[in-house]
Order: structure tokens, then C-alpha cells, then sequence
């Protein structure tokens, strides 16, 4: 969110996508969004005002992965990724500090220019 933020090219093109091609969906989990915005103020109201992004909620199963983690935006996207009814192949996880994910079971879409 911060690199969207900030201009990245990458980041840009998978919101255009997700903005105009039907079957495309881009997620905020809440956490992550508010950890976004604390590093760069105004993202969170520049990604939440997108008609092409879904900003997750902290339900009560995100909240309770949520408090098993240290950081919540890390837990809160991890959850977001994982499966579930609603999203039964899970989600890709787009960023641009990849290694942040490595040894964890999520798919990574790279946005290092």
C-alpha cells in the first residue's frame, strides 16, 4: 500500500487492473491499511476512495489470527491471503519487500521496480 502510495509503477498497473477488468479483485486487510497510513500519511483515504479496492475487516476470525502475531498488518494480510469461503483460492500478496514473506505460505506478486 505504502509503494502504491508513493508512486509505484507496478502497484499502479494492478490497481488500473483490478479497477477495469471484471474478475479482478484488490484487498486492504484494515490492519495493514492503517500501518500504510501511519508510514505515509493519506494513504489510507487515497486506497479506501478506489472503486476497485475491498478494504477487509477485522472480523472476529481475523482478530483472533490477528492477536497470535506480533505485527497486526503482517497477521491481518497473512489472513487475507489464506483461503476461505469467500476467497477459496486464497489471495496474492503484492509488495514490495518480498523477503518480508519468505518461509510463509502465500503467493507473492513482486513490486520491486
Amino acid at each position: 500500500m505504502v509503494a502504491a502510495g508513493r508512486g509505484n509503477i507496478l502497484a499502479s498497473r494492478i490497481i488500473h487492473q483490478a479497477h477495469s477488468e471484471p474478475g479482478w479483485y484488490l484487498y486492504a486487510p484494515t490492519c495493514a491499511l492503517v500501518e500504510a497510513d501511519r508510514v505515509r500519511p493519506g494513504t489510507a483515504e487515497q486506497l479506501a476512495a478506489l472503486p476497485g479496492i475491498t478494504v477487509l475487516d477485522l472480523d472476529l476470525a481475523a482478530a483472533l489470527t490477528v492477536a497470535a502475531d506480533s505485527t497486526w498488518a503482517h497477521a491481518h494480510t497473512r489472513y487475507a491471503a489464506t483461503p476461505t469461503p469467500d476467497r477459496p483460492a486464497g489471495a496474492v500478496v503484492a509488495t514490495a519487500e518480498p523477503k518480508r514473506w519468505a518461509g510463509e505460505a502465500v503467493r507473492v506478486i513482486d513490486l520491486t521496480p
